[in-house]
């Protein structure tokens, strides 16, 4: 199998590449984990087919607290613009968002935390990433910022009751997910220790160790597939999608 060389960036300590670091090197990627505010980034992408950028803390734009997430967004419009394929979690799709010309704020509703459901959009179905997810996947949320305005050209491929940009695409190489898909239960526990008032609002029983267990069993039956696919996109043994939007995102 030819590895196939991932750059994957860690903006929060607390949230590491977990299971999907380990379906995606699995499959045959050899990961290249950067943590932007320690390590700094790249000069350029060309030692790498492909991006991942997780989640963490921070909002999409605290600069004044974390002044290299101007370079990180900078990373993630260049992946947009010369169509090198991206997969942005949860902050990272924030972050894509508010580079390419999206809006991302504090969410009007409240946080959303715990195992949920979204739903795909009708765009999902024919999407090369999202064709063979579940209508209803499980997911992991927390968060408490939410992308209220999609960047120009981006097509929604899931959505919520609550928030309901929670997947899209931009292009045929770039894709973005609010939820979370790469925890492992510890640190999922780890966060609900950490955001008390977060994690209350989740219903009864999800942040324990039994039910966590259970439901990354569920998890992963729908995201580890969807990584494999990804990781064929990046190596070009997947089509990627003919986009319906013409416009250009804004980078």
């Amino acid at each position: 199998m030819t590895t196939t060389r991932l750059l994957v960036l860690q903006p929060g300590e607390g949230d590491p590449p977990g299971r999907l670091g380990d379906w995606l090197a699995d499959a045959g990627a050899d990961l290249h984990l950067v943590r932007p505010g320690i390590d700094g980034l790249p000069d350029d992408l060309k030692q790498y087919q492909g991006v991942v950028c997780l989640g963490g803390g921070m909002s999409a734009w605290d600069d004044d607290k974390h002044p290299w997430l101007a370079d990180v967004r900078a990373l993630l419009a260049g992946c947009v613009r010369d169509h090198t394929p991206l997969l942005a979690i949860c902050l990272g799709a924030q972050l894509l968002a508010a580079a390419t010309g999206g809006r991302v704020e504090k969410g009007a509703e409240g946080p959303e935390a715990g195992v949920l459901l979204v739903a795909k959009r009708d765009l999902g179905w024919s999407d090369p990433l999202f064709a063979e997810v579940p209508m209803t996947p499980d997911v992991v949320q927390f968060h408490s910022d939410a992308i209220t305005l999609l960047p120009p050209g981006a097509e929604l491929l899931a959505a919520s009751p609550k928030y309901p940009n929670q997947a899209f695409r931009l292009g045929g190489h770039a894709y973005a997910v609010q939820f979370h898909i790469e925890t492992t239960p510890e640190m999922v526990l780890d966060w609900a220790r950490s955001h008390p008032d977060t994690a209350a609002l989740a219903r009864p029983g999800t942040f324990t160790e039994e039910a966590l267990a259970e439901a990354h069993e569920r998890l992963e039956e729908t995201w580890r597939p969807f990584a494999e696919r990804f990781l064929a996109l990046v190596r070009g043994e997947l089509e990627p999608a003919v986009t319906s939007a013409r416009r250009l995102p804004v980078v």
